[in-house]
């Protein structure tokens, strides 16, 4: 056996376990659902027993997975460096398996902008101040956020946040339909403070 396959046995046995404990099912659970013995499933992940495909067919669909994932060894970046969003000193980061979302860290140096300039788009935000203390306007309402404290709001309600007395950094997930309304600032807009 070559070490590459050697390391895609390990892989596979790992995520048998692995799947088998996610979903609380003992030995003699899944030994039943794939109509193998406990001793020899126990052997599988063990590593005493070699892998058959038969079984990993048989595996995979007893643990409500398909057998493309129980044994795919394409090993992706684990990774990812962010890309730097100008003028509004931002870092942005793709979550590579779910394209609608964005995740951006911001530093917030301006309070929130009037109450005039508060924006509205369709989609949906989730942010948690890092650092510092935000203002968060929401329709008529007026919210403190600190440190590790969070926000969630449909962007649909007029919106707009800022700094309250010093810089402050937050970290924010916006949807596909939020990360439009972001897009589509206007560029007489870039240099007012971040806003949702």
């Amino acid at each position: 056996m070559t070490q590459e396959s050697g390391s895609v046995d390990g892989l596979v046995r790992q995520r048998i376990r692995a799947l088998r404990l996610a979903q609380g099912l003992s030995l003699a659970d899944l030994a039943t659902r794939a109509h193998l013995s406990q001793s020899t499933l126990s052997r599988i992940e063990n590593g005493q027993r070699r892998l058959a495909l038969d079984q990993l067919v048989t595996l995979a669909r007893a643990l409500d997975t398909g057998l493309d994932e129980l044994v795919e060894t394409d090993t992706e970046e684990v990774v990812a460096n962010p890309v730097m969003d100008h003028g509004l000193d931002s870092l942005r980061w793709q979550p590579r398996h779910d394209p609608d979302l964005l995740v951006l860290r911001r530093r917030l140096t301006e309070p929130p902008p009037a109450l005039s300039r508060m924006r509205a788009h369709p989609g949906h935000e989730w942010m948690v101040v890092l650092s510092g203390t935000v203002t968060l306007l929401l329709g008529e309402h007026r919210y403190r956020i600190t440190t590790n404290q969070s926000a969630e709001f449909p962007t649909m309600l007029p919106h707009a946040f800022g700094a309250e007395g010093a810089p402050a950094d937050v970290l924010m997930i916006v949807d596909r339909e939020a990360r439009r309304g972001h897009r589509e600032t206007a560029p007489d807009e870039a240099d007012t403070p971040p806003r949702g």
